[in-house]
């Protein structure tokens, strides 16, 4: 597989964070909404496309933040802190997720979580989760930050 580019949607409003619950054939985590690159996108147009098909959501201004390289197939994830401008999430109806979640064994929920529960959910990448809980706590940086890759699922 290649090593294509993906992008990352850190959207938080008052005390939660908008997240995709992954049921992947029983196996259930968390992650931040995005997705891959098409050829000849953008990064912010790439991340406008994944937040408007994985919640049909817009978002206002957006500025990179964290950077992980999360190797084959994956490849470099490139995320970003992203304005809430309004809205409750949910999977468009012509989304490949949609269209996927429908088969019922590889399931997308996109959803609100309480950052006080992101130590105790099964967050992918680990690294990310205890970037944002950092963040949160501490301001996001404001130039993006190179994270270390931990595939692991469970944040510290």
């Amino acid at each position: 597989m290649s090593n294509q580019k993906s992008v990352r949607a850190i959207v938080i409003n008052d005390d939660k964070m908008l997240a995709v619950k992954r049921n992947k054939f029983g196996n259930i985590y968390y992650t931040l909404v995005g997705g891959g690159v098409d050829l000849g996108e953008d990064l912010e147009t790439a991340l406008r496309r994944e937040l408007r098909e994985e919640t049909q959501m817009e978002v206002g201004d957006i500025r990179p933040v964290f950077m992980e390289n999360a190797e084959v197939p994956f490849g470099p994830q490139f995320i970003f802190l992203c304005q809430y401008t309004g809205g409750n999430p949910a999977l468009s109806p012509d989304s490949d997720e949609a269209k996927i979640s429908a088969l019922g064994q590889n399931m997308y929920e996109t959803l609100w979580i309480a950052l006080s529960d992101i130590p105790n959910l099964p967050f992918r990448s680990s690294s990310v989760a205890e970037a944002i809980l950092n963040a949160v706590k501490n301001g996001f940086p404001e130039t993006p930050q190179e994270l270390a890759w931990k595939p692991e699922t469970v944040a510290k």
